[in-house]
C-alpha cells in the first residue's frame, strides 16, 4: 500500500486532479495495451522483491513505470505472491495482466527436441547447449539410451533430471516394443531389440520402409548371415561422430566389434537413438524374403531376395552415381 501511495503522489504532483482523478488515472493506465512491441521473455531470479521485479519489468519495455506495476500488483490482489521464473510476456501486454502473469507461476516452457539417429555424444551436446538448464550431467549418456522427442522444461531445471526422463521414456519404449513383438524373430533379449532398431533407424529415414528393412536384418539373422550394414561400419571408426567421406573397402575390412562384414551377429551396442517407429519396426518386422537392399536413388531403397537381383540393383545404383557425378 505504501507503494501505491507514493504513486498517486507523484500523479497529484504531476497536475492528475486529486486522489480520485489520480486513482482512476491509474487504473485505467493499467489496463490499457503496454508498451511492448513483441513476445519478449523475462528471467525473474529467484529472491527479487517486488519493487526489483517492477524495475525489471519496465527496463525490459513490458511496463511503463514500475510504480505503476506495482499499483497493478495491488488492484489484481497478488500482493506477496510474486513468483520468480521466466515469463512470456505478450506483445502490448497490460501492467495488470503483466502483474497476474508474475503472480500465477505460470513459467515459460521451453522445449529440446532430439531428433531420430542422433548419437548419445549428438544428444549429450544438445542438452549442455540448452539454454536455461543448470548443473552437469551426472554420468554420461550411453549410446542408445535417450528417446527421441521433444521433452519440455523450464529455466532452472537440471541437465541430470532432463537426461533422466529421456532415460525413462527409452526404457518404457523398449519395455512397450518387447511386449508387443513377434515371438518368432531371433532376438534374446529387449537390449537386442534396442541395438537392431538403432540399425535400421540409421539404414532408412522413409517410414514406409523401415519395417522391410527389419525384415532384411531378421531374416539375415535367422540364416546366420552377417548384417553386413554401412553404419555400423561408420560408428565402429568413428564412434558415434559423422563420416566426413565415403566408406571404402579398406573400411570393410577395419577391425572392430561393430563391423558387421567381418563379425558375424549383432554389434555389441546400439549405434545410435532408436525412435518408436524402428523399435516397432523391429519388433514387427514385414512378412518378406528380403536379404539385400540398396539406395535406389530416390531416398529409398531397392530390395532383393537374392544376389543376382541384388547385384543388379547395385549396378543400377552405381550407373546413377556416375551419372550424377557428370551433371
Amino acid at each position: 500500500m505504501r507503494v501505491v501511495l507514493r504513486l498517486l503522489a507523484v500523479l497529484v504532483l504531476l497536475g492528475v486532479a486529486g486522489l480520485a482523478g489520480s486513482w482512476w488515472w491509474a487504473d485505467q493506465r493499467i489496463r490499457q495495451a503496454g508498451p511492448l512491441p513483441e513476445e519478449r521473455l523475462v528471467l525473474i531470479p529467484r529472491g527479487t522483491g517486488g519493487e526489483e521485479i517492477g524495475r525489471r519489468l519496465t527496463a525490459a519495455g513490458v511496463v511503463e513505470h514500475p510504480l505503476l506495476f506495482h499499483f497493478a500488483v495491488f488492484r489484481a490482489g497478488v500482493e506477496g505472491r510474486l513468483r520468480a521464473g521466466e515469463y512470456a510476456f505478450a506483445a502490448g501486454v497490460s501492467t495488470l495482466d503483466a502483474a497476474r502473469l508474475v503472480a500465477s507461476g505460470k513459467v515459460h516452457q521451453r522445449r529440446l527436441t532430439v531428433a531420430e539417429g542422433l548419437s548419445a555424444r549428438e544428444v549429450t551436446q544438445l542438452i549442455a547447449d540448452a539454454p536455461g538448464l543448470d548443473g552437469e550431467l551426472e554420468r554420461p549418456l550411453a549410446e542408445g539410451e535417450a528417446f527421441p522427442e521433444t521433452y519440455f522444461y523450464v529455466w532452472g531445471d537440471r541437465r541430470e533430471e532432463v537426461a533422466e526422463r529421456m532415460r525413462r521414456a527409452m526404457r518404457q519404449e523398449i519395455a512397450r516394443a518387447w511386449a508387443e513383438r513377434d515371438s518368432s524373430i531371433p532376438l534374446e533379449t529387449s537390449a537386442e531389440l534396442l541395438v537392431l532398431a538403432s540399425i535400421v533407424e540409421k539404414e532408412t529415414a522413409r517410414a514406409d520402409e523401415r519395417a522391410r528393412v527389419a525384415a532384411v536384418f531378421v531374416n539375415r539373422l535367422r540364416r546366420g548371415m552377417r548384417l553386413q550394414s554401412d553404419p555400423t561400419v561408420i560408428h565402429g571408426l568413428t564412434g558415434g561422430g559423422p563420416l566426413d567421406r565415403s566408406l571404402t573397402r579398406r573400411d570393410l575390412e577395419h577391425a572392430s566389434p561393430y563391423n558387421t562384414y567381418a563379425v558375424a551377429g549383432l554389434p555389441p551396442g546400439p549405434i545410435a537413438t532408436p525412435g518408436r517407429a524402428s523399435l516397432m519396426a523391429v519388433a514387427r518386422p514385414a512378412s518378406t524374403d528380403d536379404l539385400y537392399f540398396v539406395a535406389d536413388g530416390t531416398g529409398g531403397h531397392a530390395f532383393a531376395t537374392n544376389l543376382q537381383d541384388h547385384n543388379r540393383n547395385v549396378a543400377r545404383w552405381r550407373r546413377l552415381q556416375r551419372e550424377q557425378a557428370t551433371e
